[in-house]
């Protein structure tokens, strides 16, 4: 295990990590050595730079003393403080910022080894950024990947807590990615991402737009829409390429002041790359799209995945693989094999119905998600999903009336419920699905309402589990139990065949 890979000590001149930052030294003396850089006051050590981070809930400078009490020889922070002792204080305009510039320092600014590869937008990042390294890993190349579900580097698989990990960690994977051979990183970046620096410190050498719509907005999260925009926008100050889908409305929006070199995709003829000719692919079992890539390249492709959205998200990576000289067979090919967990992923429990899980947990990817399967036919569109406590009340109202707008039953159940009554939130689900004529019926225990939709279903349905998608728990009361839906669907088969 190296020493990046073990997170271990790594003895270095602090004013080489302060070599690219706005800085006032207003105590002490930067020419000295720290062991280690920490932004946990709970992890403090010996020898250790601190950094003062302002959080959302906890002010990292009220910790300050408490720091230097554990060992801590540099504080970094964007305030006055009063410390008891001669530990040197940097001051800097903020302190986020400062850490991620700091942390590339540290880990010997790993990004400038590798081509990284930043995709933003609401939906779409998580299948593309996949696609991606399925592509360029077919063409040769050694791909890591940091995203909403795990990083990838190399054989280890690291579960993921947020899209964008702090600016520490995302130094730190880029920097066992070099230490695994990988030449390429390709990562999701949120809009909190951005707004917090947590990717600051590099540039990117290509940065992607895939689409923009309402979300992430309220408490701890975004004030407004504008605000989302904005923040999704900084990305195209901080690579040298976007690449963005000219079809989204607020395409123009999002790029205003950009810095980058920028083409184009979609289906409009103003795309640099087109799709165009776009078939629904439907045999038994299977659901796909197939469609002619036109412009900067020309060829056709079949996705194993359904609707338009897959076209989208194939042809994004499609604009990003270009630009390795990667060969349309193997892009055909790549495309085949890339399966995202909990992104529209088939699970087979019958001959006679589709049934299949996604992470669908609001409004907007749930309507795109079953008005897309609606474009197939099915006999009945079956979706059970619930929604998430702590959480605003709208986002229950408004995915209830989607379900019930576009599914010809709804199976109202429990997803994670956190410090609320499952049945309250039911009870607001219903609220949204009381506005149309949708058939419901809820049963609150999820395995429970799992078991009724497969014993259930019928000759040419299509059901869907929605809202779960990769998580392999659920959350009640601070505790998150064991719940894969995967295991549960397996179990269900196994009871029914022991009866």
């Amino acid at each position: 295990m190296s020493l990046h890979e073990s997170g271990g000590t790594r003895l270095i001149e602090l004013a080489k990590l302060l070599e690219r930052v706005d800085y006032q030294c207003i105590q002490g003396d930067i020419n000295i050595q720290v062991d280690k850089i920490i932004y946990d006051s709970r992890k403090v050590e010996q020898n250790s730079l601190f950094f003062c981070v302002p959080g959302t809930v906890v002010d990292g400078h009220k910790f300050a003393n408490d720091a230097i009490g554990k060992g801590a020889t540099v504080l970094v922070v964007e305030r006055e403080i009063t410390v008891f002792s001669p530990a040197v204080i940097i001051k800097v305009d903020n302190v986020r910022k400062a850490m991620a510039v700091i942390s590339a320092a540290y880990f010997d600014y790993p990004a400038d080894k590798l081509k990284v590869i930043g995709v933003t937008g609401t939906k779409g990042k998580t299948t593309t950024t996949y696609m991606v390294k399925s592509i360029l890993e077919s063409a040769g190349h050694k791909v890591g990947l940091i995203g909403t579900i795990e990083a990838i580097i190399g054989d280890k698989v690291i579960p993921a807590n947020n899209t964008t990990p702090e600016s520490f960690i995302v130094q730190q994977y880029f920097r066992r990615m070099i230490e695994e051979g990988c030449n390429i990183a390709v990562m999701e970046v949120s809009s909190q991402g951005l707004m917090m620096h947590r990717v600051d410190g590099f540039t990117f050498e290509f940065g992607i737009f895939t689409n923009i719509e309402p979300d992430h907005i309220g408490p701890n999260e975004h004030e407004s829409f504008e605000e989302y925009m904005a923040c999704k926008g900084l990305l195209f100050l901080q690579c040298k390429r976007g690449i963005v889908n000219i079809d989204d409305k607020h395409a123009l929006d999002v790029l205003k002041g950009h810095t980058c070199l920028v083409e184009t995709f979609g289906f409009s003829e103003k795309a640099d790359l087109r799709a165009a000719n776009t078939q629904l692919v439907s045999r038994p079992g299977y659901l796909g799209v197939a469609y002619q890539v036109s412009g900067l390249m020309n060829f056709e492709v079949e996705i194993d995945v359904p609707g338009k959205f897959s076209v989208y998200n194939s042809l994004t990576a499609i604009a990003i693989c270009r630009h390795f000289n990667v060969k349309t067979d193997i892009i055909r090919e790549a495309l085949k094999t890339a399966q995202v967990k909990g992104r529209i992923e088939m699970v087979k429990v019958s001959d006679e119905f589709t049934l299949m899980i996604d992470y669908a947990h609001n409004a907007m990817s749930l309507e795109s998600l079953l008005t897309t399967l609606k474009d197939y036919n099915p006999k009945r569109l079956v979706c059970l999903f619930g929604c998430g406590g702590n959480r605003s009340k709208l986002r229950r109202y408004e995915m209830g009336e989607v379900s019930g707008k576009f599914s010809d039953l709804t199976i109202i159940t429990s997803d994670n419920p956190r410090d609320e009554e499952p049945q309250e939130i039911i009870n607001d689900i219903k609220i949204g699905i009381g506005k149309t004529s949708g058939k419901y019926i809820e049963i609150i225990n999820r395995k429970e309402a799992i078991a009724y939709v497969i014993d259930n279903g019928k000759p040419g349905d299509v059901i869907v589990l929605a809202g779960k998608g990769h998580e392999d728990y659920q959350e009640i009361k601070g505790i998150k139990y064991p719940m894969d839906e995967r295991i549960i669907i397996q179990d269900i088969l196994e009871e029914r065949k022991s009866r």
